[in-house]
């Protein structure tokens, strides 16, 4: 009877699990664990800042069948960033741009070939007074008028600001007009700092007939605002060479130039000879030197004479010196080279020297009548235009 159970109860005593590996030692299942991942304490998130606006929609308008400007939206800060900027001289000198102002000073850029870069303008009347060929190559920006206001350096702003190319006098293309009635008379700034006596100067050297206008260094920036002012639109009527060393000065100047000087210390008329003119004196090409100046440079000695008497050969230039520094040596020593003379101004006794733009006026225009006498005595041996 017992031996029918016996299977049964084996089977009840054999226990669960993986079987038994052979050799006695049963299979033991190994728990797997993950690494713990430790978790480092963060500071409160920063919200990221919002992006920017879109930039406006640009509104654009047509002065003109195919002709269009740009308005300028609210908030618009670049007629003040680039006014600023092309104002400073080391802007102009590095990225080679001028500011023009106003409507007859861009009109006669545009006439003689200057490249206008932006055009800044209050009412489409200022740019239907332009011609309309030239302005297309820039870009027009219309803005209000109490924005070109505030960055305007005139009393009365017109309403018209550009950016132009810093010209070329060589790529210009000068008034027929004045090209007709120049002379072989050529004027050299020396040491001339004021931006109003300069800006003078230049419009008497256009008014007078000028071949070319040569400024040292030393001189004020012909391009600066004031200069461009005073100037009344000679800058794009004569040719205007700045920044000149002496030693280059004289590849500038025609063969045969004689140089006269004009400064503002010049002797006094008691140092002359009673009568109206000096004794005339025999220039050699290299005069002794009179005095020595506070650098123990030689001066060298030139003739003195009225600015009224015969000075003006074919073709002759007039160096024009600043009233506190005066003149170079290197323009005296220029002068004495070429045979020139040092040309007075008489003033009464008592009275300080004269402004340098006026003393500058005075002898171009009357080195342009002694050229222009001398042309009908000589019978057209120098052709020289006479003016109708």
């Amino acid at each position: 009877m017992a031996a029918p159970w016996r299977p049964l109860w084996r089977a009840l005593l054999r226990p669960r699990g993986p079987r038994a590996e052979p050799g006695g030692r049963r299979g033991v299942r190994a728990l797997r664990r993950s690494p713990v991942r430790v978790l480092q304490p963060q500071s409160p998130r920063e919200e990221p800042p919002p992006p920017p606006p879109p930039p406006p929609a640009v509104e654009r308008g047509a002065a003109a069948p195919g002709l269009w400007y740009e308005k300028a939206a609210a908030g618009d800060r670049r007629l003040g960033k680039v006014v600023t900027i092309a104002k400073s001289k080391k802007f102009r000198d590095n990225h080679g741009k001028v500011l023009l102002e106003g409507h007859r000073l861009i009109k006669d850029a545009l006439e003689a070939g200057a490249v206008p870069q932006t055009l800044f303008f209050s009412t489409l009347r200022h740019l239907k007074l332009l011609p309309e060929a030239e302005i297309k190559r820039a870009s027009l920006v219309k803005v209000k008028f109490e924005d070109i206001k505030t960055w305007s350096d005139l009393v009365t702003p017109q309403g018209l600001l550009g950016i132009f190319s810093k010209p070329d006098p060589a790529k210009m293309s000068y008034p027929a007009a004045q090209l007709a009635n120049s002379l072989p008379l050529l004027l050299i700034c020396d040491n001339i700092r004021d931006p109003g006596n300069l800006g003078t100067i230049l419009r008497s050297a256009a008014g007078a007939g000028c071949e070319k206008v040569l400024l040292t260094k030393g001189c004020v920036d012909p391009w600066e605002p004031k200069v461009l002012r005073a100037g009344m639109g000679a800058h794009f009527r004569v040719p205007i060479i700045a920044s000149l060393d002496w030693d280059s000065v004289p590849t500038n100047l025609p063969a045969g130039t004689q140089v006269c000087v004009a400064d503002n210390n010049a002797p006094s008329s008691s140092s002359l000879p009673r009568g109206a003119a000096s004794a005339p004196v025999k220039p050699s090409p290299r005069a002794a030197p009179e005095h020595e100046d506070e650098e123990g440079a030689a001066i060298p000695e030139l003739a003195v004479q009225h600015y009224y008497e015969d000075w003006a050969k074919v073709p002759v230039a007039l160096v024009v010196g600043g009233e506190t520094q005066g003149l170079s040596p290197a323009a005296l020593g220029l002068a004495a080279s070429t045979g020139g003379r040092r040309l007075l101004i008489p003033v009464v006794p008592g009275v300080d020297s004269l402004n340098s733009a006026i003393a500058a006026g005075i002898l171009l225009f009357e080195g342009r009548r002694q050229l222009l006498c001398r042309h009908k005595q000589e019978d057209g041996r120098h052709k020289l235009p006479v003016p109708g």
